[in-house]
């Protein structure tokens, strides 16, 4: 009896079975196949859908080379750095916005107009601030990440219990105190949604500025394949790019399912 209760649980039976699991598989084998398809097909031009084949085949090659992780060191390194910049920037403004009534009144407004607008325009500000080497990739990456991250921090700042703020002053914190004492520690899952949000526009806007001006990262590598119609490579940078984007975000809902495990 008790194996046939384990058969019927399940969360007991493997990952396989999981039905989430099986929908996920069908749509990555039917959107291969689909790929397939098209390759062999003939309907578009010559290499514009290279079949898996080229693709796994340019992929390993990539892979291989020691240029390719130079230029994938530069672009993660931008991204952590802009990251960095943009987030603790977002959180200081977050937490202002969040905790003064006047202030969120008057400039947050500002926060959801601007938040939607393509950073690349600001590019070429970026270009005459910091030049045309790494850093003005970083800061696509700051101004980028920066919104999701403010506003997700202004949201949770509002959201914190009063009693908390209470206590805490009670205490007579000083305003260091109680942004890493109360307000930090009550804002976790709010900060972590921020950050999830602001690393894939980070990683938006610094691969858009390696594509526009830029003589190093993945970016520039997307574009150099795609100016001599190399499709099969610019394909396989595409898919290390789903994988780090993937491992990235892999990383930080670990990082709140263990917060939510904690609470």
């Amino acid at each position: 009896m008790a194996d046939v209760g384990r058969l019927k649980n399940p969360s007991l039976i493997g990952p396989l079975l999981n039905p989430v699991m099986r929908l996920r598989i069908v749509i990555i084998v039917a959107v291969v196949a689909l790929w397939e398809i098209v390759a062999v097909s003939g309907w578009l031009f010559r290499d514009v859908v290279p079949s898996w084949q080229r693709i796994i085949a340019s992929l390993a090659a990539t892979l291989s080379q020691g240029d390719f992780y130079f230029h994938l060191w530069a672009t993660v390194y931008e991204i952590a750095v802009g990251l960095a910049v943009g987030g603790t920037c977002g959180l200081a403004v977050g937490i202002l916005l969040g905790g003064n009534r006047l202030l969120s009144q008057s400039f947050e407004s500002f926060l959801y107009y601007l938040g939607p607008t393509p950073k690349i325009i600001f590019f070429p500000v970026m270009i005459m601030w910091f030049g045309i080497g790494p850093g003005s990739k970083m800061a696509m990456g700051a101004i980028s990440c920066f919104f999701p991250i403010a506003l997700s921090v202004a949201a949770g700042m509002r959201e914190i219990d009063r009693v908390l703020i209470r206590v805490g002053r009670s205490f007579r914190l000083s305003t260091g105190q109680m942004v890493t004492k109360i307000y930090l520690p009550a804002m976790r899952a709010p900060i972590l949604n921020g950050v999830r949000l602001g690393l894939g526009v980070a990683l938006i806007g610094t691969l858009l500025a390696e594509t526009k001006l830029s003589n190093r990262g993945v970016g520039f590598l997307i574009i150099q394949s795609y100016n001599t119609f190399d499709m099969p490579l610019m394909y396989s940078l595409l898919i290390v790019l789903f994988a780090l984007a993937i491992g990235l975000n892999s990383i930080i809902g670990w990082f709140a399912e263990s917060d939510r495990m904690r609470r």
